[in-house]
């Protein structure tokens, strides 16, 4: 079989062509998997540092027998409680971290007869 000049030339370019393509798709195979384990690594290190905020966050939603004068760390009779997740209590003012609403400042008293009101135990 015989091939002319331009037949042959003709397809060292395909075959060029070919070898530069294939060799710039693995580039970016590369960089894709390289850019991949980045952004994993990057989202695995906000995970753990919203892990540590949420952790940091959920320390002021009481479970158990709520203790309300340790939580008074103050004593100044007051603390600030959830209108709507009544075990959320903090001795500063804030937000719940379960559903975000602003605390608000009531008396032990009050703090008491709404966490019994809801079902909760105190001490």
């Amino acid at each position: 079989m015989k091939m002319s000049v331009k037949s042959i030339k003709l397809a060292q370019i395909c075959l060029s062509g070919a070898l530069v393509a294939f060799s710039y798709g693995g580039n970016l195979m590369a960089q894709s998997a390289d850019s991949h384990k980045d952004h994993k690594m990057s989202m695995q290190g906000q995970m753990m540092s919203m892990g540590k905020e949420k952790d940091k966050d959920q320390s002021i939603v009481r479970k158990g027998i709520i203790d309300l004068k340790a939580i008074d760390k103050n004593k100044d009779g007051k603390v600030f409680q959830d209108q709507m997740d009544w075990n959320v209590i903090s001795d500063k003012p804030g937000t719940c971290p379960l559903c975000k609403m602003t605390l608000e400042e009531v008396t032990l008293k009050q703090a008491k007869d709404n966490l019994k009101k809801n079902g909760f135990k105190v001490k």
